[in-house]
Order: structure tokens, then C-alpha cells, then sequence
């Protein structure tokens, strides 16, 4: 069985968020796991990452990617293991 792990690079994602939620919340059901990182602490950064398992039917993920980079500020990478 493979593991998909998709990456997202979020640029300017104070801007960017409302939209790139509101597209991981319609393929919530694909997605296992997910964590953000970003640099906080005294210089709260405004780009970040994002890390999900994806599972689902042939061709879902391609889908999910597809559409999460047609978001601005958003670049999504498809992995399989």
C-alpha cells in the first residue's frame, strides 16, 4: 500500500488562508493528517509549510493538487511512497 504526502508551500499565508482552507475543508475527507509550520516566536513569518497524508481514489489527489495550486500564494507537491 502507498502513502501520499502532499507539501504545500503558503506564501503570505495571512492573505492566503480564508481560500486554501476553504479548498482543504471541501477534501477534508482525503485528508488523514495535517501540520502547518511556520517560523513564530519573535518574528512571526508570513510564509509557511504544510504537510498532508492524502488517501482516496485514483486521480482525488491529482484533483486536490490541481486546485490547491491554483490558489495564489499556494505551490503543492504530490509524493507517493
Amino acid at each position: 500500500m502507498k502513502s501520499q504526502i502532499m507539501g504545500l508551500r503558503v506564501d503570505h499565508r495571512r492573505a492566503n488562508a480564508p481560500k486554501l482552507q476553504e479548498a482543504l475543508t471541501q477534501h477534508g475527507c482525503q485528508i488523514k493528517m495535517r501540520i502547518g509550520m511556520h517560523e513564530a516566536g519573535e518574528a512571526c513569518s508570513d510564509d509557511g509549510l504544510i504537510l498532508l497524508q492524502v488517501c482516496g481514489e485514483a486521480g482525488e489527489a491529482g484533483q486536490m493538487l490541481e486546485e490547491l495550486n491554483g490558489i495564489r500564494g499556494v505551490s503543492a507537491k504530490l509524493m507517493e511512497l
